[in-house]
């Protein structure tokens, strides 16, 4: 059966890995990061940084790779303090979009999640399974976007292209 979904491997991204309580965040970098969401498995943004909180004390910082210099710079992961840790992770991981009128049946296909509106909204985002490996996963316009480890990038592009055929 083939679907009416389209599938694009999407460019790097700038990405920091923040962990630490959101107090402690926010003090050493509110000049750069919006108010980092609160509830787990959500996400938020301010001009074009967005912010998943995706596990407990734990957010994930995204902004196109343009912006990874001076992102790096305002973070200051080597001098950050000591409560807190901001490593940059850009080159880890790999994105997807699947978007289109299938778009919900080919995620099915690959992720055990329950993705309806209802239960998965425009705000939520998760670490979850695809194709049984571990990926960050949340909605987009028309569809779903998701990362997976970078090595595994061409062989989910292999499979998600197999699943629409």
């Amino acid at each position: 059966m083939t679907y009416d979904a389209a599938i694009a491997r999407q460019p790097l991204n700038a990405l920091f890995d923040l962990k630490g309580s959101s107090a402690a965040i926010q003090n050493w970098a509110a000049d750069v990061l919006s108010t980092l969401p609160e509830r787990p498995n959500s996400r938020s943004g301010q001009a074009s940084v967005e912010l998943y909180h995706v596990g407990r004390n734990h957010w994930i910082a995204r902004a196109p790779l343009e912006q990874e210099a001076e992102l790096e710079k305002h973070l200051s992961p080597t001098n950050c303090p000591a409560e807190i840790s901001i490593v940059r992770v850009s080159d880890t991981l790999t994105f997807f979009r699947v978007v289109g009128p299938q778009a919900d049946e080919v995620m099915s296909i690959a992720c055990p999640l329950d993705i309806h509106e209802t239960e998965f909204g425009e705000e939520t985002v998760t670490y979850t399974e695809l194709f049984g490996l571990k990926a960050l996963f949340m909605r987009c316009e028309d569809g779903f976007e998701f990362a997976v480890e970078q090595s595994f990038g061409d062989m989910v592009e292999d499979y998600l292209s197999r699943a629409v055929a």
